[in-house]
Order: structure tokens, then sequence, then C-alpha cells
């Protein structure tokens, strides 16, 4: 049963319940809606930005979703979003700022851009 449906099914117990007319099994198919739905997945996005901003281009990605691990398309044209801001624009949540210690020093280098974590459940 879908999200919505469930809450169709308490709005229906509510109106049960100020009729003085709620019944047991209405409270119960309210439980067993809700111990069919699926366990939440995290999804994780990886993405390299140019800058410590999150409004700097993205020049980076590796996304984490359904278990699998994807790079995303060779064409950084066609990657899902250009910013990390435009990521969290669409649900992404930042779990992980770049870790500025690494970049003090100039005479080494540590990778490829300053990366954000982000994650979506669903």
């Amino acid at each position: 049963m879908s999200v919505e449906k469930i809450k169709q099914q308490v709005e229906r117990c509510i109106a049960d319940l100020r009729a003085g007319q709620l019944a047991e099994t209405g409270l119960q198919a309210i439980i067993a809606a809700l111990d069919e739905q699926p366990a939440p997945r995290q999804d994780l996005l990886y993405l390299q930005a140019s800058t410590t901003s999150v409004t700097g281009d993205v020049v980076g990605m590796l996304l984490v979703q359904d278990g699998e691990v994807s790079e995303g398309p060779a064409d950084p044209a066609e990657w899902p979003y250009p910013t990390v801001l435009a990521a969290m624009q669409d649900g992404w949540r930042v779990i992980q700022f770049p870790d500025l210690a690494l970049s003090l020093d100039e005479s080494r280098t540590y990778g490829l851009g300053y990366e954000f974590i982000l994650e979506k459940w669903r």
C-alpha cells in the first residue's frame, strides 16, 4: 500500500472516531500496511567540486544507488548535477563537506577537487 493510501486509511479512521464508529479492524489495516512498506534505502552521491563552495562546478562524481556503484555518464555534460547546490535542490542532503585541512598544503595533491558526500533516502 502506498503512503498516500495509508494516509487515506488514517483519515477514514479519524472520521470513524469522530462518528463514534472506530473499529479495531481499521487500525489493524494501517499496521498491516505499514509492515508491508519496504525498508528505506540510502543512496550516496559523491561530488567533487572545483571549489569548497556548493556553487562550484562539479568535476567528478560517483553514485551509489540500489547497492550499485556508478561513475555516471562518461561525458561530464550529461552528469545529473552541474553543482552541489543543484543536487541539494533535487533533494540530496549534504552529509560531509570537503576536508579543508587537505587544501592547506599546496605542494601536495590529494585527489580530484573538493569532495562533498550527499545522501538521499527513499
